[in-house]
This record gives structure tokens, sequence and C-alpha cells, in this order.
């Protein structure tokens, strides 16, 4: 393992449709990136192989539009002991690959086009004009309609299950993807590195961004699992708690703390 908490088994035999978990590094402002949303790397060689190693356990790893715009990510399981670690738990290689685009405005020429290595699959709606959904049908291996004007997620999720056979989920951000699948109480656990820098800025992204909840009452619910401290970054681990939803399968055994 990490050294690092990862999902637990379920009490129950039973399990999610897709289990998510997000993983994010925080100011301690709690900002995701400046203000000018061009991504800074701003945490430890430590978080950055906490990353990849969290990457080992995903069948898919999940990003927004303008993450893959604006940083040169690929959004791959990494060096070959990132790889063999991957195998030794029963999964490929190499991750599935999703990008999600509401609008289907993705950058072409973004780094995460030019490295073929696994499936690239777009997630978009019906915002997408035409010659912007056969441009994105150029650039990857399957683009996806999930809804009108908005992302169903619930809908993307159940096809990443049947098409693909995505069971377990992590999402990289940004903030309005998080706060989406917040909103929908599709997210089970958050793998947190607080950081010591301060960013500020009323426009800076967060955790989770968009509408978010109404009320108090609304609020996502968290409980802390884990955290270890390694030099002045916290890492934090919180299952999320939420009301039902389809359950299918639950984690795989290689998500389960030693």
């Amino acid at each position: 393992m990490t050294g690092f908490e990862m999902a637990r088994r379920p009490r129950s035999n039973e399990g999610r449709l897709v289990f998510v978990y997000l993983n994010a590094a925080m100011t301690a402002d709690g900002k995701l990136a400046p203000a000018t949303r061009h991504f800074i790397p701003f945490t430890s060689a430590r978080d950055q192989a906490h990353l990849l190693e969290l990457r080992t356990t995903a069948d898919a790893v999940m990003s927004g539009a303008r993450t893959v715009d604006l940083s040169p990510v690929k959004l791959g399981p990494g060096g070959a002991k990132y790889r063999r670690a991957r195998l030794r738990r029963g999964l490929t290689e190499y991750n599935l690959r999703v990008v999600v685009s509401g609008a289907g405005t993705l950058n072409p020429r973004a780094e995460i086009f030019k490295h073929r290595f696994s499936p690239i699959i777009i997630l978009t709606t019906n915002r997408a004009r035409p010659a912007q959904l056969k441009r994105l049908r150029a650039l990857a291996d399957e683009v996806k309609i999930c809804g009108d004007r908005e992302l169903d997620f619930h809908f993307a999720l159940r096809w990443l299950r049947e098409k693909w056979n995505v069971r377990r989920l992590l999402c990289e951000g940004g903030g309005e993807i998080n706060g989406a699948l917040f909103q929908a109480g599709l997210v089970d656990e958050i793998h947190l590195t607080l950081c010591p820098v301060i960013f500020g800025g009323e426009h800076a992204p967060t955790l989770a961004d968009g509408a978010g909840f109404p009320s108090l009452s609304d609020a996502a619910r968290l409980t802390l699992k884990s955290q270890k401290r390694i030099g002045d970054e916290l890492f934090l681990v919180y299952r999320v708690h939420h009301r039902a939803r389809p359950r299918i399968a639950g984690p795989h055994p290689s998500l389960l703390a030693p």
C-alpha cells in the first residue's frame, strides 16, 4: 500500500455503482490554484508521488476540460513501478482517461492528446455543436453525450460502468466537476493534501465550486478517516456521507487498508 489509508471494504457485500474518490491539493486558505486559474505546482514531491499511488487503484482517472487545457497533464499511471503496482492489483497496466467538457471546447493541442497509451473518453452535453463533436471524435477514442445543458453524472457513471467496466473512478478536479459530483451525491471519499501556502483571491478555484448547496442541512457531510503529517503538509482522507443511491459493486480488494 501507499502508506495512506485507501478505501475500506463496505460493511455489506453490496457496493456502489462506481466508487468515486477525489484527490486534491489545497492551500491553507482552501484554493486549488491562483485566481488566474493557471495551475502552479505548489506541493511537495511526496504529494506528487501520492497522486500517482492513488492512480494505481483506479480503473479510470477523470479531470475537467480547464485542467486539461491549462496544464500539461496526461492522466496516466506514471512510471514503470506504478504500472507494476496496477498489474499486481489485477488492473490494466494503463488506466482509462476521462475528460469532462460540457460545451465541448477542449483544446485539440492539449498535452493529453499527444500521448495515446490508453483510451481517452470525453463526456459532454448537447451544448457541444456538431463541428465541435466532430473535432472531439477525431481526438478521443469515444465521445459520449451525457445530458442536454448540464452533464448528468448519474448517467455518465452508469455508462462508464456498463461500457468500460469502470468500478473505481478517481476524480482530479477541478472545482466545478467536484462540486457537481457532490451535488449529485456521487462522491464516496476525499483524499486532500493541505499545503502551507496562501493564494487568496475571490475568484480562485476551491475544492467544490459551482452553485453549491443552498443550506447547511443540504451540505455534504464528512467523517475523517485518517490523517498523516509529512513535513508541513497534512494528508487527510475523508469518508462522505450521502443519501442512498444505486448499489452494485464495492471497492476492489486492492483499495483495502493494510
